[in-house]
């Protein structure tokens, strides 16, 4: 019993540093809300353990993570919890959508304070402002990327 204790208690401390750490440095890897940002935190995490910048070292890191380490990751490293708007906002680029929705239960979603939360966390120039494009389902909002025009 002592042991699951043990090893338990070590789980969750480990869990609650790293949280921490991507918390306190998650806007310091440029352009935010960008595959580029979780790429250089990635690359930065895997040097501040000692490994080399070479594509091995980092292949090597990446597997010592593991998958569920590094979703977990990814999902704290693009989601934003906005306590005075009581709004949680997912915004990884990797998915179609950005999801808005209420921190309680009871809270309905406004438009404006949608609006408001995409411009705090500076989201705003890079989905539809435009209620019109967005997708309710039930309590979430669906909002989608803004598409890039290579022409």
């Amino acid at each position: 019993m002592e042991q699951i204790s043990r090893t338990s208690i070590q789980a969750k401390a480990f869990e609650f540093a790293l949280m921490e750490l991507i918390y306190s440095k998650r806007d310091s890897f440029q352009p935010l809300w960008s595959v580029d940002s979780w790429v250089k935190f990635l690359i930065w995490l895997s040097l501040n353990c000692g490994l080399s910048g070479e594509k091995e070292s980092l292949e090597l890191f990446a597997q010592a993570m593991g998958s569920p380490l590094t979703s977990r990751m990814r999902n704290i490293f693009f989601e934003r919890a906005l306590e005075d708007l009581s709004l949680h906002v997912m915004a990884d680029p990797a998915e179609a959508q950005v999801l808005i929705m209420p921190i309680t239960i009871d809270k309905e979603i406004d438009d404006k304070d949608i609006v408001q939360a995409l411009q705090t966390i500076g989201l705003s120039e890079k989905v539809s402002l435009s209620s019109a494009a967005w997708e309710r389902h039930d309590s979430i909002v669906a909002i989608p990327w803004n598409v890039k025009s290579d022409i």
